[in-house]
């Protein structure tokens, strides 16, 4: 359980560090379910496999996989990891959780491509309100050398940003000079973005709200950065259908718009304050 000190912080900041949630030895069956997935061999097919670097035509990578439960059983029993989810309905302060949507995002040795600035809400509009936490949990140790992400300190109080891009700075030629590319406008009076990386060991958890804006640098290293991420969102959120808007998942929902979000493909994982069972 979380204290009373970390829970303001993250509702200050918009992100926790937690540190080491899972075991080695979870961590590692994490690892070899997502080698089974990326080889083809899992019981059954996540929803989908790809690569979203920003930067792909330079021959970046970043290889994402939505719905890893839906492949194999030990990230679905990773979904109901009990003290995640504990954790994830104090920050978001509710008694019944369910999940939006994992992914899978990996940056492969020396090519990982870098994970453009952006807020998660955005890009999900047909749910409302948000109010979404996820949970980062790196399968190897992730650091600023191979692509750990970093945030905006206090970013999620100011609301929806260009439709969830921020935008990144770099320099062809200098590799260190990475950040958000944002317009001062976006700024409230009297703030000020401040970046801070979130370093993290196998096994860890970084949790963040899903107006934080976040990132995450190449990774030029001879190590992988591989990382599960899981959208919680609490037993309010609605499914709501916005025209000319999709989701890659939306296929899934069986309710009808204005209703909570449930069903199958979006497990109830805490009921009445009971973390439940897969």
């Amino acid at each position: 359980m979380l204290t009373e000190e970390q829970v303001a912080s993250f509702r200050e900041n918009g992100y926790l560090n937690y540190g080491l949630v899972l075991t080695p030895e979870q961590t590692a069956e994490l690892r070899d379910a997502l080698a089974r997935c990326k080889a083809g061999s899992s019981p059954q097919a996540a929803e989908s496999n790809r690569n979203i670097s920003w930067g792909k035509e330079k021959g970046f990578v970043v290889t994402q996989i939505v719905n890893m439960f839906q492949a194999e059983e030990a990230f679905r029993r990773h979904l109901y990891n009990e003290k995640i989810v504990q954790m994830v309905a104090q920050l978001i302060g509710t008694d019944t959780v369910r999940v939006w949507h994992d992914q899978m995002q990996e940056k492969p040795a020396l090519v990982g491509g870098p994970t453009t600035w952006h807020q998660d809400h955005p890009y999900w509009p047909i749910i409302q309100p948000a109010d979404l936490v996820s949970a980062w949990v790196a399968l190897e140790d992730a650091d600023e050398a191979n692509g750990c992400m970093s945030m905006v300190t206090g970013s999620h109080k100011w609301g929806p940003k260009n439709g969830g891009t921020i935008g990144t700075i770099t320099d062809e030629s200098d590799p260190h000079v990475w950040g958000p590319d944002y317009k001062p406008e976006w700024i409230p009076e009297g703030e000020s973005v401040k970046v801070v990386s979130q370093p993290v060991k196998a096994g860890g958890v970084v949790f963040h709200h899903c107006l934080t804006w976040h990132g995450a640098p190449v990774n030029r290293t001879e190590r992988p950065r591989p990382a599960i991420a899981v959208h919680y969102m609490p037993g309010w959120t609605r499914y709501e259908k916005e025209p000319g808007r999709e989701h890659l998942v939306e296929h899934h929902i069986t309710v009808q718009p204005g209703e909570e979000l449930k069903g199958d493909f979006f497990p109830t994982v805490m009921e009445n304050g009971v973390v439940l069972k897969p």
